[in-house]
């Protein structure tokens, strides 16, 4: 069974549990197979596309892998108005299903036999042990791991922020939080269209973590100026966003590109290192007080630095590593 199945069978058993000790070990193994999927997603776009259409690809899988945590806080929601806990799991289930059945349909192995290696999880780790030794992937996988981090610290704080600090509507709210998912939509267009047109990756990521900076850095000068804005802080963060929205397909393309030699094990440090990052960085803003924006604003631009130096210090991307030309 494929990792969509098993999510859907493991969701399933959520929906269903007749206790907390059941709920919580089907809980946390749907947890594993929702991150398979994500891991080997990465690493079949790396085995089927070359050159300058791996980029492209990753652009589309990078808007989607963004705009789902900012969605599904809202979607989920939209099911508790109407049901319990329950039907979320229930639905999660039902997803699962469609997507293990487009993945049989449409899916098939997209690794080559003589690329295949053997040895199980002995030989994944010595190729993870490999690319941690590897300067430049660790940049490219710390840029992507840091802007994760601020992403979560934004879902995370936000909610509080608008409708606790401005008092807006959990409508109006949801209306927020659209913009800036929009904002990343249609950052990896932009990324997408560039990229094909010849622009180089490292230029593209450069330019988002630029525009993370940016945002982020702004949002602190503006609590600090001028004190709580609605306006100013809904254009910083969806200035913030439209930054991740590059930051993410150019990671995710140098990265694999660079870990091409083992690239499950490329997409799995990937994926799990900024996943780790943004868990660690969320639980932060609620520890620094309720009453002001700023803990947050803090926490994305202390994220946002930290990505620009693994950009700056490890990735080097005037080096020009993982580029199209480089890798094929």
């Amino acid at each position: 069974m494929s990792r969509p199945g098993w999510c859907a069978a493991f969701s399933l058993v959520c929906a269903v549990a007749p206790n907390v000790g059941l709920l919580t070990g089907a809980r946390f193994l749907q947890g594993v197979a929702g991150a398979a999927g994500m891991v080997l997603a990465r690493a079949v776009l790396t085995d089927r596309f070359h050159g300058a259409e791996l980029p492209r690809h990753f652009a589309v899988l990078s808007q989607v892998m963004g705009v789902a945590p900012i969605a599904a806080p809202v979607l989920g929601g939209v099911v508790l108005s109407v049901s319990t806990w329950r039907a979320v799991f229930a639905v999660l289930a039902v997803l699962g299903g469609l997507l293990l059945f487009a993945v049989v349909r449409r899916v098939p192995e997209s690794l080559p036999p003589e690329r295949r290696r053997s040895g199980g999880f002995v030989n994944t780790f010595r190729a993870m042990g490999t690319l941690l030794g590897r300067r430049a992937f660790m940049g490219y996988v710390l840029v992507v791991a840091f802007v994760a981090a601020a992403l979560f610290t934004n879902i995370s704080g936000s909610s509080f922020v608008f409708e606790n600090l401005h008092g807006v509507s959990s409508t109006t709210y949801s209306l927020i939080f659209a913009t800036n998912a929009v904002g990343m939509l249609l950052a990896g267009a932009v990324f997408s269209r560039l990229a094909g047109r010849g622009v180089r990756l490292n230029t593209l990521l450069a330019a988002g973590v630029g525009v993370v900076l940016v945002g982020a850095l702004a949002q602190v000068l503006l609590v600090l100026s001028v004190g709580e804005s609605l306006v100013g802080t809904w254009v910083t963060l969806f200035v913030t966003a439209s930054g991740i929205g590059l930051v993410f397909p150019g990671g995710m393309s140098i990265g694999q590109a660079v870990g091409r030699m083992a690239p499950g094990a490329a997409s799995a440090l990937l994926g799990g290192l900024q996943f780790l990052f943004g868990a660690l960085a969320s639980p932060l803003v609620g520890l620094f007080g309720e009453d002001s924006s700023l803990p947050m604003a803090v926490i994305m631009l202390v994220a946002a630095a930290g990505a620009g130096l693994a950009l700056v210090a490890l990735a080097r991307p005037w080096q020009g590593h993982g580029e199209p030309a480089a890798s094929v």
